[in-house]
């Protein structure tokens, strides 16, 4: 069985406000995201720094692009010492394959490859309203999955109330990581497909991904700790 565990996710706009954020937890050492904003602002020197604290790194840029494009990107993003990376299962099989291809090392070794399915904020309605897909989200998101399990990847990005249905499909052992968790006394913001720590666990979730319940909170290292508890145990 999978390990399970918190992902925080890291989304500032600067070097010295992630690690003034970082700097908080002198035990733990939590396993962190590292997203478009901050990997944009700062270059690949934010991963390697943040690597050398001792953290477990998920780098979500979410590519998406023509196969070849994505085989060279991730080829590029190989040399850096990530523990997850992803794309948009919605880039087609062709991409994904051609992905893995470009981030498996010449020795073999790799990190965890992911695919985004439909994101935390995508409501059915909006999906067939502005996307016209006219399947179910439920149904496109495990059809989304088995592809990338096709094409080789190891899990898919999807909300915890999708993790149940996409291990039923794809097997116990294919990876779910999961946003739009948030404390059950907390705001939702803009996520639409959200549930608890507590609940993400009884469905059997591998990593949830954990932002502003955490980042803003006035007390995120226990805030941190507490999702720990209701996630893990």
């Amino acid at each position: 069985m999978n390990q399970r565990d918190v992902i925080i996710a890291c989304d500032f706009s600067s070097a010295a406000a992630t690690f003034e954020f970082l700097d908080r937890f002198t035990g733990r050492k939590p396993f962190v995201k590292i997203g478009m904003e901050l990997y944009y602002a700062e270059g690949p020197s934010i991963v390697r720094e943040i690597k050398a604290r001792g953290h477990k790194i998920f780098l979500d840029l979410k590519l998406h692009d023509i196969p070849n494009t994505v085989k060279k990107a991730m080829a590029v993003l190989s040399h850096l010492d990530v523990d997850m990376c992803n794309l948009h299962a919605a880039g087609t099989i062709d991409m994904m394959r051609a992905a893995l291809e470009g981030l498996t090392r010449p020795d073999g070794t790799r990190p965890l490859l992911i695919a985004v399915t439909q994101l935390t904020s995508t409501s059915e309605e909006r999906m067939r309203r502005e996307l016209l897909i006219d399947a179910s989200i439920n149904d496109t998101i495990t059809h989304y999955a088995s592809n990338a399990r096709e094409a080789g990847l190891d899990g898919v990005v999807c909300s915890p109330l999708e993790a149940g249905m996409v291990k039923e499909a794809c097997g116990k052992q294919f990876i779910t990581v999961t946003p739009g968790v948030r404390f059950a006394d907390g705001e939702v913001g803009d996520q639409v497909r959200v549930t608890t720590p507590a609940r993400a666990r009884e469905i059997g979730t591998d990593y949830i991904v954990v932002g502003r319940p955490i980042t803003q909170a006035a007390d995120p290292v226990a805030a941190y700790e507490r999702c720990l508890k209701d996630f893990i145990g």
